[in-house]
């Protein structure tokens, strides 16, 4: 019994630093064209410094969407503490106020959205939070 403590610890223990090594180099290099066009989006934070991530864009019947996938999201949380974000695109930048989706449309936009599970295991099972972009 006291092995197959030990055993399944060890188990949770290795599964954590892999899933948080993956994280964290997902969100070290965030690298540019991973599967589709990707836009640089500027938040600022309480001190008024802005801070750039490089995210994946949504769109949704001419509405622009951005999703927080794993768990390095300070973005998403300073861009709650603060919604005035830009994005840059296409080399062209745009004044966003960004807004949290109601829990029915982050329902439908998972629906939609998809998401392999493998990339949930990767991503250490971070819940998938959305934020729509309405023009300033």
């Amino acid at each position: 019994m006291h092995r197959t403590a030990i055993a399944t610890l060890g188990m949770c223990i290795l599964a954590a630093a892999h899933t948080g090594c993956v994280t964290a180099i997902v969100a070290t290099f965030q690298p540019e064209n991973i599967g589709g066009e990707t836009i640089v989006f500027v938040t600022t934070d309480a001190d008024g410094k802005s801070h750039e991530r490089v995210l994946l864009p949504i769109y949704d019947d001419a509405r622009l969407f951005v999703v927080a996938n794993h768990w390095p999201r300070a973005w998403y949380h300073r861009a709650l503490e603060n919604p005035e974000v830009s994005v840059t695109r296409n080399g062209e930048t745009t004044d966003y106020r960004a807004v949290p989706v109601s829990q029915e449309e982050r329902e439908r936009l998972l629906d939609e959205s998809g998401f392999p599970l493998v990339a949930y295991v990767f991503t250490g099972f971070a819940p998938r939070q959305f934020l729509q972009l309405e023009p300033r």
